[in-house]
């Protein structure tokens, strides 16, 4: 475990997955308070213990089913996504996998998240669709109102509904849990918008990967983007602390940056290993920022400076 720190700065670490060529990618925070990955590049589920940063495996039925999203459901287990298996995967925390198939074929399922229904929701990448799934595995798609072609990618919950980014479409979509779509332009041309979170504003923020910026937008449709101060710095990842602050990753720059909610850049930290990809961040409840470093094979982890 390689361990950066400076007299007023944070501690840096990170925590090498034991699998070569792993390419870790969305992380979340399982009920048992263990951080739980997806390793898309070995068809793995990490878990990492906060407490000692331990590592331990969890490889899929399915071989090369990339996983990518993970969420907890609401009955209390994992569920993740497998963009190449074309499945949704269901893992209790002792490691048992369930999986299901989706009703249309090649569908590339991606990001995913716990509905306000219960029900957990996730986007159908390669076929510009948004799926749900029952805790019991029944699945349905909606395709009415989505953009074709617009991919649809990360999602997030803010009110009762549930709001996604369409990575090609240029634009944010909004379903309800009764599948009825609306979908509002982003702030900027050709934005490529990735990793969307509800912030503690209430409103939504995003990465623009292409148009190098974060942007905010309102529950009507209203959008601004915070341009980044370095060029090319390709966000990917963006989470909420506790403290109310954002925390982005700048993975062509191998930066971990923090933010206020006037989208202005409070600080920038440079990691270890260089060129590691920081893709996937989240921040837990005592203020420590994790983060997948999908280059790398490594989990990142950043210990604020008191």
């Amino acid at each position: 475990m390689a361990t950066q720190s400076s007299p007023d700065g944070p501690i840096i670490r990170e925590h090498p997955i034991p699998t070569s060529g792993s390419k870790p990618y969305i992380i979340t925070l399982g009920p048992d308070n263990n951080l739980w990955f997806c390793e898309s590049g070995a068809s793995k589920i990490g878990r990492l213990s906060p407490k000692d940063g331990t590592i331990t495996e969890f490889s899929l039925p399915t071989p090369d089913s990339q996983p990518v999203g993970i969420i907890t459901g609401g009955d209390g287990n994992l569920w993740f996504a497998e963009y190449s298996g074309h499945q949704i995967g269901r893992m209790t925390l002792d490691g048992r996998i369930t999986e299901f198939s989706l009703p249309t074929p090649d569908a590339g399922p991606n990001g995913i998240i716990l509905g306000p229904d219960g029900n957990v929701w996730f986007s159908e990448t390669d076929i510009g669709r948004i799926g749900r799934i029952t805790p019991e595995g029944l699945v349905t798609e909606f395709a009415e109102g989505i953009t074709p072609g617009s991919k649809p990618l990360a999602i997030t919950v803010a009110g009762n509904d549930l709001w996604f980014s369409e990575a090609a479409g240029n634009q944010i979509g909004k379903i309800t849990v009764e599948g009825v779509v609306s979908e509002y332009p982003a702030p900027s041309p050709e934005s490529g918008p990735r990793a969307i979170i509800t912030g503690s504003d209430g409103k939504l923020w995003f990465v623009e990967s292409v148009g190098n910026a974060i942007s905010r937008m309102d529950l009507q449709g209203r959008a601004v983007a915070f341009p980044l101060p370095r060029p090319g710095a390709s966000p990917r990842g963006i989470a909420l602390a506790p403290n109310g602050e954002l925390w982005i990753t700048e993975n062509a720059v191998n930066l971990v940056a923090r933010m206020n909610l006037r989208g202005e850049i409070l600080a920038e930290y440079g990691l270890p290993t260089e060129g590691s990809g920081p893709r996937a961040i989240l921040v837990i409840p005592d203020g420590r920022v994790f983060f997948s470093q999908h280059d790398a094979g490594q989990i990142g982890e950043i210990i604020p400076a008191r």
